[in-house]
């Protein structure tokens, strides 16, 4: 009998247990389901209303299953006004992302009741209104980024009601008037591009410039300073405060005299000199006027030549120019073809410049012509190709065209500079991506960007050597550029040949193979290694100009090498990567791919264009229904501990992040 009444009362406390989870996750589940039904949005949201919340795409649910912990919903096509009602319910919610969609309306009151919420992301989306007061009482929150919307209104001194927040993200807005003393302890702040003005106050002026960009009518440090209202007047020549005065009155008649006639005696001789030196400029101006002539008539005299076949694929700009032996020489500023310019070399060179980098092959400027194009120039240095051998390898170079390979725009050659001009890349390169701001400011680079960047950049080097029969020869990090949507091209390819191959391979540092260090020539298969370490980069984040890995002068492939060999291959991965779930067998698969590339034996390295079929066929395998990646890690920690301004989940493939 004690024994049936044991076994009852279990299964009678199971039941309530079931039945008071049930309960519990009901209100939530149905918040979630009118959220999802009154907002249109893209079909990889298919909610299954008989299985539990915590199953749903973006959803994740607290360790007993009772509350939502979290909604990350970035990039998923999103569209129209937050439903009230709806995500307000979610009382429980610590993490919620809704970042590059298309929200619009105002940023929903209810959300007051999400008070044990840390981290909201709703930055690229069409938000509109004042600066919400819902969010001003979510007294939690650590991260806060309601960036790239339409908000307008002042910034309320109510945010100092969040006392825990440490990064607040404001910019490309429409905030207007002055900025608030905010005086929380944030060590992330940008408000750029809003129309706010007045002077910094003190307890920001501690963030860089960068923070505060855009703002036409904003002062003070680390901006210019602020202008006085109120200017010094001059003292009055009249005043009796002015210094002089006093002497004046104290001349004697002898002594003003005498002024006099000096005066007079010194405008004569500058009047007499002036004569001269304007009868000697006559005199020569006739002498050089027949000289000009003289050279007009022979530099018309110059046709311009097309190429063999009759059809021009370039365009030439001329200029005059003195060079160092005071030997004035024809400029030529060579337009490749497809090329849409309208400036020539003398435009180029009165546009303001600013210096983007210094790499091995020369400097490059992000130059703005006064007509408003936006284009690089890259300096070259210690070119030593003769004029015809540089023109001719230009000419193959500004042929190449393809989508992952940046085009050549313009060349320019003559005995003092080399210069090459592109498109202007906003968006950077991988290096930058990569490797810049590894803190709590960063937002991670996941994985299926890392897989975009990695296809996309195999498919440039491939066109390059099997299309365009053509060595990259510098393949690194930094000459991976990005677009918007995280595709690449691949730059500075075909420019081995304008340098001394006597010199020592510094250009290609940390992704060299290892005969070029004697042959000193960069082929087909030096390429491979080259993408095989870039390929390791994007796998480990360790970048392979480092002095060393763990050992003194150790080089990433060896690195990588020595920690599979010792099966720790889980150490081997970035550990930005580690937050994501179900992409263990792709990163491994990729890596024998790397490994593979960079063999010490060039025979033994993949051609490129199975190097690319390889990865598209690891692209290829992966799972698409499983929406988005699961974090595996605290949602509101980053690595190292830190609180990450970007949440832990990657969007789906087909949507753009």
């Amino acid at each position: 009998m004690a024994a049936t009444s044991l076994v009852l009362t279990c299964f009678f406390s199971i039941f309530l247990l079931t039945h008071r989870v049930n309960s519990e996750s009901l209100q939530e589940k149905q918040a979630l389901l009118t959220f999802l039904q009154q907002i249109p949005h893209e079909n990889r949201l298919q909610w299954n209303e008989s299985d539990s919340a915590c199953n749903w795409v973006g959803v994740e649910c607290s360790s007993d299953r009772t509350s939502v912990h979290s909604l990350r919903l970035p990039g998923t096509g999103l569209v129209g006004q937050i439903p009230s009602g709806s995500l307000g319910k979610l009382s429980q919610l610590r993490v919620l992302s809704l970042r590059s969609n298309r929200l619009s309306g105002q940023i929903p009151p209810d959300f007051s009741n999400l008070t044990h919420l840390r981290s909201l992301y709703l930055q690229n989306n069409e938000f509109s209104g004042e600066f919400p007061a819902s969010v001003t009482q979510l007294t939690g929150l650590v991260r806060l980024d309601i960036s790239s919307n339409n908000l307008t209104g002042p910034i309320p001194f109510s945010v100092n009601n969040l006392t825990q927040l440490t990064g607040l993200f404001l910019g490309n807005n429409r905030f207007s008037g002055n900025l608030p003393s905010i005086t929380v302890d944030l060590t992330d702040f940008n408000v750029s591009v809003n129309n706010l003005n007045g002077s910094i106050p003190t307890s920001l002026s501690k963030f860089p410039a960068a923070s505060f960009a855009g703002n036409v009518n904003l002062c003070g440090g680390p901006l210019k300073p602020c202008k006085s209202f109120f200017v010094s007047p001059s003292p009055s020549p009249s005043s009796p405060d002015a210094p002089l005065s006093g002497k004046k009155s104290k001349l004697s008649t002898a002594a003003i005299i005498a002024i006099a006639v000096a005066g007079a005696v010194v405008g004569l001789l500058v009047l007499a000199l002036l004569l001269f030196l304007c009868l000697r400029k006559r005199r020569r101006g006739k002498e050089g006027g027949t000289k000009a002539a003289e050279t007009t008539a022979t530099t018309r005299s110059v046709p311009s030549v097309p190429p063999a076949g009759g059809a021009s694929s370039s365009k030439e700009v001329t200029g005059t120019s003195s060079g160092m032996g005071g030997e004035t020489e024809r400029n030529k500023l060579v337009f490749t073809e497809g090329g849409v310019f309208s400036f020539d070399l003398e435009d180029l060179l009165r546009a303001s410049a600013e210096v983007l980098g210094k790499g091995s092959v020369g400097t490059s400027y992000k130059a703005v012509l006064e007509e408003g194009t936006t284009v690089v120039v890259k300096r070259l240095k210690d070119v030593a190709a003769s004029k015809k051998e540089f023109e001719s390898q230009m000419e193959v170079v500004g042929k190449i065209k393809h989508p992952n390979v940046f085009p050549l725009r313009a060349y320019y050659y003559s005995k003092d500079e080399k210069l090459l001009v592109f498109d202007f890349m906003p968006n950077g390169s991988l290096s930058a991506l990569l490797h810049g701001s590894r803190g709590s400011g960063r937002t991670p680079l996941d994985w299926d960007n890392r897989m975009r960047i990695a296809i996309t950049a195999a498919r440039g080097l491939a066109h390059l050597h099997v299309s365009a029969k053509l060595v990259h020869g510098n393949i690194k990090a930094s000459n991976i550029l990005l677009h918007p949507n995280q595709d690449t091209c691949v730059s500075d390819y075909g420019l081995n040949q304008l340098f001394s191959n006597s010199s020592p391979p510094n250009r290609l540092a940390g992704y060299h193979a290892p005969e070029v260090l004697e042959t000193r020539k960069v082929t087909f298969k030096s390429d491979v290694y080259s993408f095989g370490v870039l390929l390791l980069e994007l796998l480990t984040g360790k970048s392979p100009n480092q002095a060393s890995l763990g050992e003194e002068g150790i080089d990433l492939p060896r690195w990588v090498l020595s920690v599979v060999r010792e099966e720790w291959t889980a150490e081997v991965f970035d550990v930005e990567l580690m937050r994501y779930h179900n992409i263990e067998e792709e990163m491994v698969q990729l890596l024998q791919i790397a490994m593979a590339c960079v063999s010490t034996v060039p025979d033994q390295r993949p051609v490129m264009q199975e190097v690319l079929r390889m990865i598209e066929d690891v692209n290829r395998s992966e799972t698409t229904d499983e929406g988005l990646r699961q974090s595996s890690d605290d949602p509101s920690k980053g690595s190292e501990g830190q609180t990450p301004p970007g949440e832990s989940r990657t969007p789906p493939r087909s949507v753009t992040p």
